[in-house]
């Protein structure tokens, strides 16, 4: 595939240089001058590309793989074709991911609207009251309320909107279109498209003429690194805060509830919903559209398995899975037993229309 301009190759970095900025290995010493500028499925690797493999599965692949650089665990090198350079890596996925980074620098933040990051457009409109550091880009139709504080190295996309005193740390970038009230962000703090953070939760009372709403009075704290998908969502506490760990992931089309508390390094993939007041430990990975009641409390290292449906607190360290989720042997067994009993009632069923 020809690259399209969004993301174009970088100017190019030898395999001498990649294997010790990596750590790693660079296997054949008569390969260091190679040049690498972009990354690159195994596939359709060609020159000047970069990929890597972490299972024999990919070595199908390998077949019509003409990469400038491969990255592989020492135990799939032999699978690797001669004509192929080689960066011997005890973690490939993690040091593919550092070279992404490396080549692609520009594709590790939303997308600027200007080709200039840094500078504020005459279209953004600024209280006068708020406080900006150096270094900062905002683009057109963004508005900083009163009193909002923005840290340096910082971009506000175009027609992003940072409430009133709200406060945002250094190298952090606020995409397009999203929205940032009553909240404190740390430093390298990424909120893509769309997202919105600290509006009110969902919160009522029943009352003689309907639902009355509960007044929300909050805030939502987002640690450092964290990085939040495009129209995600997360409410302000009601009179506690909501707050995201440092180093947190959350994917595109999260609801996260007013009072929750997520832990330190957590993985939260899309469509995820979190009821108000959970609390998540640190570490826990959340598959996609997932449900947790609220209320509960996640322990440490948890793995809940995607479209589960948690209702009740789970110890550290387990792996639930299911609707509702329980224990994951007890959902694959249980899922074997219904699976071979279907077959045997199929099969009993065919037998019939065959007699």
């Amino acid at each position: 595939m020809e690259h399209t301009g969004f993301f174009p190759p970088h100017g190019g970095v030898n395999l001498k240089q990649l294997a010790e900025y990596l750590g790693a290995e660079l296997d054949d010493t008569a390969s260091a001058e190679v040049v690498v500028r972009s990354i690159a499925p195994v596939h359709r690797a060609g020159e000047g590309d970069v990929c890597y493999i972490i299972s024999r599965k990919s070595r199908s692949e390998l077949e019509t793989c003409k990469a400038s650089a491969i990255i592989c665990l020492p135990a799939l090198r032999s699978f690797v074709p001669d004509h192929v350079p080689v960066i011997l890596s005890k973690r490939p996925h993690t040091d593919f991911a550092l070279v992404g980074a490396l080549l692609h620098p520009q594709a590790m933040r939303p997308i600027a609207f200007t080709s200039n990051s840094t500078g504020i457009s005459p279209a953004a409109v600024i209280d006068p009251t708020a406080r900006l550091e150096a270094n900062i880009g905002v683009e057109p139709g963004a508005v900083i309320g009163a009193g909002a504080e923005i840290g340096e190295g910082t971009y506000i996309g175009a027609n992003a909107l940072i409430g009133p005193g709200v406060k945002i740390g250094r190298n952090c970038s606020i995409g397009g279109g999203a929205s940032v009230l009553c909240a404190y962000l740390g430093n390298g703090v990424i909120i893509h498209n769309g997202a919105r953070i600290g509006q009110d939760g969902f919160g009522y009372a029943p009352g003689p003429r309907g639902m009355i709403k509960i007044v929300q009075i909050g805030r939502v704290i987002i640690q450092d690194n964290v990085e939040i998908g495009a129209n995600t969502t997360i409410d302000r506490g009601t009179m506690d805060d909501t707050v995201i760990g440092e180093g947190t992931k959350i994917d595109n089309q999260v609801q996260i509830g007013h009072n929750v508390r997520i832990g330190r390094h957590c993985a939260i993939v899309s469509q995820v919903g979190i009821a108000g007041s959970t609390v998540i430990g640190d570490g826990v990975q959340i598959g996609g559209q997932a449900g947790l009641n609220g209320h509960i409390h996640i322990g440490d290292g948890v793995q809940i398995g995607a479209k589960s449906g948690v209702m009740n607190s789970i110890p550290a360290g387990e792996r639930y899975a299911g609707l509702p989720a329980r224990p994951l042997w007890d959902f694959l067994r249980e899922s074997a037993e219904i699976a071979k009993r279907s077959g045997a009632r199929d099969k009993k069923d065919g037998s019939a229309e065959h007699d």
